[in-house]
């Protein structure tokens, strides 16, 4: 058939408004309404995400599995990641959709004020009432919608929302080698082969922790981290060999994009250190709880009467420091409305770390920065049945990826900060896949 004669049959194709699903055979499909008894089958989707994959890492190593991706697909300048820009509540933007102030998931590592506990990026995982905070990820929305989703390792896979699981799971070890290729091929195997293929799954996501490790300690412009982005390319080529060995190419669409870029650490020389207890004025004696040493955003809670004589001591402390109250953080950072965000918020220039008593942070990369600084955008890939070919697209924003998932799936999303209409041209041209989400 020519492809002007494919081109024909979608655009024309009768499906339009009040769809509902049913499993025929296996198979879900969407049933148009107006009485008209035609059906159509619904595309899969796979959700990939690879930690700390800057928008520019394919500029200085050879690619080609990438660069195939993009001649049979859809790639995208960039896509700017949601503030905070760091692994938990950026992958959580990805699955609902919302800002960070809106959904909750503030940072990676759980906290309580009044007893002084944290919690690492592992455990926090665990914590329900952490991520079950009155936002769904789209797992649960597609269950509940008659649809079957996998999660492999992505963050907030761990957690029990509303009562519900995504029922077919597999959380990482606590001690797990994130940079294992011979791991992550038998991680594909079992979504692209198990999952999807025997276990008919709609849809999954498939979570790898790598360029971002080699980012963090060897730095991004180092010769370590182009060789992890040779090794995540080879990783896209088996995915997609895979999925053409199952007879998966005509009916998964996938999505590939990250959590957020990464940038050098400024250290030595003339490089003055943020270190706050060298502040004049500050003392860590009017501080009941804190968070720092993590990256370049750090918060505090003054103990009681304290917060002004702490802000004033901050402010304008170090050249390279920004310090706001939490009300008057930047709206389009989106960071200030959730009542788990402390009273104190401070965020340092691209290549600085904050720091409390001294410099515990060795990273030679790091992230975290404002989501407007270049080297946080993330790259974004996408190809299958539903996106247009050898497609170059304006950069968009990671909320906007959630109602798109939604579209391809044929779900109606839950409440979203992003838009459908920032993202739909990248598809093939037809009348609606199902799913209330065309005002979006």
């Amino acid at each position: 058939m020519s492809t002007v004669g494919r081109r024909w049959l979608r655009e024309t194709d009768p499906a339009t408004v009040e769809y509902s699903t049913e499993a025929v055979d296996g198979w879900h499909r969407v049933r148009a309404g107006r009485g008209s008894g035609r059906t159509r089958h619904r595309n899969k989707l796979l959700l990939i995400s690879f930690d700390g994959f800057r928008w520019d890492y394919d500029r200085d190593v050879e690619t080609p599995n990438l660069d195939k991706m993009a001649q049979d697909g859809v790639k995208a300048a960039y896509v700017t990641p949601a503030f905070l820009t760091i692994t938990s509540p950026s992958h959580f933007t990805m699955l609902t959709g919302r800002h960070i102030e809106n959904h909750g998931v503030i940072h990676n590592i759980w906290f309580n004020t009044t007893t002084q506990e944290k919690k690492q990026y592992y455990m926090t995982q665990f914590v329900d009432s952490y991520w079950d905070n009155g936002s769904l990820p789209i797992w649960i929305t597609a269950q509940r919608q008659g649809l079957k989703a996998g999660s492999l390792h992505f963050p907030g896979t761990a957690a029990t929302y509303k009562g519900e699981t995504v029922r077919v799971r597999q959380v990482e070890p606590r001690f797990y080698d994130h940079s294992n290729e011979t791991d992550w091929r038998l991680n594909i195997d079992k979504v692209i082969g198990e999952w999807f293929h025997q276990q008919d799954l709609d849809f999954v996501s498939l979570y790898f922790g790598e360029p971002d490790l080699a980012g963090h300690s060897f730095g991004p412009d180092s010769p370590e981290r182009r060789e992890m982005v040779q090794q995540v390319d080879r990783t896209i080529g088996y995915i997609r060999d895979k999925i053409q060995d199952h007879g998966l190419t005509d009916r998964l669409n996938i999505i590939i994009t990250a959590d957020h870029g990464m940038s050098t650490v400024l250290r030595g020389g003339l490089v003055e250190e943020i270190i706050l207890s060298k502040i004049p004025g500050f003392s860590f004696r009017d501080i009941q709880f804190q968070l720092l040493d993590y990256g370049p955003v750090g918060m505090l809670l003054p103990k009681e009467g304290m917060l002004e004589k702490v802000y004033q001591a901050l402010k304008g402390g170090h050249p390279h420091l920004h310090v706001y109250k939490k009300e008057e953080v930047p709206a389009r950072l989106h960071y200030s409305k959730h009542p788990r965000l402390l009273p104190i918020i401070l965020i340092a220039d691209p290549g600085y770390i904050v720091n409390g008593l001294l410099p515990l942070n060795s990273n030679k990369g790091e992230h975290g920065f404002d989501n407007e600084v270049m080297d946080m955008k993330a790259f974004f890939r996408a190809v299958g049945p539903d996106f247009q070919k050898n497609l170059m697209v304006d950069p968009f924003d990671m909320v906007d990826v959630y109602p798109l998932m939604c579209h391809l799936l044929g779900i109606n999303p839950e409440i979203n900060d992003g838009k459908l209409h920032n993202t739909k041209h990248m598809l093939v041209p037809k009348e609606n896949t199902g799913g209330n989400n065309e005002s979006k």
